[in-house]
């Protein structure tokens, strides 16, 4: 087990950034019902988890994507954690509207890119990864080179990593469903008889039902 994903999973879980509950559970804004409710944002409200988060991100962005020169967030979930990247790498920032707005300029794309620029997009949480490769798209139609993306965490849907292989995007996180769930066990936060429901929910979260 990746060390890193065991032990970002365990921070996400004891600030309660990630909610697990197979017997009540959620309704997503896409309709779906889900047991799992993941909020990475509130990282941002505990100064040493925020510094955390902003580390690995920018050592996973050195590791996987050293050729960067520029940053991305996806709005709005992750405009601080892109703006954090991009200030600890010292490269310009820009984050990417969920659509363009309907007033002023009519931006999509909030700040400035230096021509041919090869960005790194930051993602807050990953799920059927359609907001963060259309994020992807519209900086491609501006005329820059994406690189990649790194996030906190995704789900792991398959949807989404067909999805991103066929936009030829190279994702990497910090953790996943399968490190955070098999933390939640081991902790004592869910039981073994809540992962197989787990599981079968993954497996087809659109048609779920509990």
């Amino acid at each position: 087990m990746d060390t890193l994903k065991k032990a970002f999973a365990s921070k996400l879980l004891k600030i309660k950034a990630i909610k697990l509950q197979p017997n009540n559970p959620f309704t997503w804004a896409s309709g779906w019902k889900s047991p799992f409710y993941c909020d990475n944002r509130k990282a941002l409200s505990y100064p040493d988890l925020r510094s955390y988060v902003k580390l690995e991100l920018v050592h996973a962005v050195l590791e996987h994507f050293p050729q960067a020169d520029a940053v991305a967030g996806v709005a709005t979930g992750a405009i601080a954690q892109g703006a954090l990247v991009a200030d600890a790498l010292g490269l310009p920032f820009v984050y990417v509207r969920s659509k363009a707005k309907d007033h002023g300029m009519g931006n999509l794309i909030e700040g400035e890119l230096p021509e041919g620029a090869k960005v790194v997009v930051v993602e807050d949480l990953i799920s059927t990864g359609g907001s963060s490769l259309k994020a992807v798209e519209a900086l491609r139609q501006a005329g820059v080179e994406v690189v990649g993306m790194v996030a906190s965490y995704t789900y792991g849907f398959p949807v989404a990593q067909k999805a991103f292989e066929d936009a030829g995007v190279e994702l990497v996180t910090l953790t996943d469903y399968e490190h955070v769930v098999a933390e939640a066990v081991e902790t004592g936060y869910i039981s073994e008889a809540d992962v197989e429901l787990l599981h079968e929910w993954r497996k087809d979260p659109a048609n779920w039902k509990k």
